[in-house]
């Protein structure tokens, strides 16, 4: 693959990209909301005490995440990677989509959104019952609240500033105690 290959990250790709990464910079994506809408049976639930994960689901707003550009020669192994994690269950749509970087720069960035359409979806939740959930849900990656918390701390470090996952982070240490 010889063309440059960016990926738009918004979550747990933030803090853990878990390919070769030649750049980041601060960037945003139009039209779309970072939001707990997609219920998660494998790496923060289970089917038996599903979890809750961050997709981006379209709305009339914004998502201000990180553009990473994969090392180059590293492309077809980091869409490899980056499809075995994300498309585990069929919940996330791979889509292409323009980003503005911080620095001004346009690009087209591989990003993964909700399937509105797919069971796992489950937007609309209130915030209260998102904590509810991120509390206690646990999956093969670890604690839901966990995911949580290192997203709202990388999005902090970066000086993205997100009110729900503020206010999720401060009900869920309530409800955790």
């Amino acid at each position: 693959m010889q063309e440059t290959l960016w990926v738009f990250g918004y979550g747990s790709l933030i803090w853990d990209p878990g390919f070769p990464v030649a750049e980041r910079m601060v960037a945003r994506a139009q039209g779309w909301h970072r939001s707990f809408c997609m219920r998660s049976v494998h790496h923060r639930g289970t089917p038996q005490r599903m979890g809750l994960v961050l997709a981006l689901d379209r709305a009339a707003a914004f998502c201000d995440g990180v553009a990473f550009r994969v090392q180059p020669g590293a492309e077809a192994e980091t869409l490899a990677a980056l499809r075995e994690r994300e498309l585990i269950s069929s919940a996330y749509l791979e889509e292409w989509l323009p980003v503005q970087t911080a620095d001004g720069r346009g690009l087209t960035a591989l990003t993964y959104v909700i399937d509105r359409d797919h069971v796992q979806y489950c937007g609309g939740l209130s915030l209260a019952d998102q904590a509810r959930i991120i509390a206690v849900a646990v999956g093969g990656r670890g604690a839901n609240r966990d995911y949580l918390y290192a997203t709202a701390a990388h999005l902090a470090d970066l000086g993205i500033a997100d009110a729900d996952l503020d206010r999720l982070v401060t009900l869920v240490r309530e409800i955790c105690g």
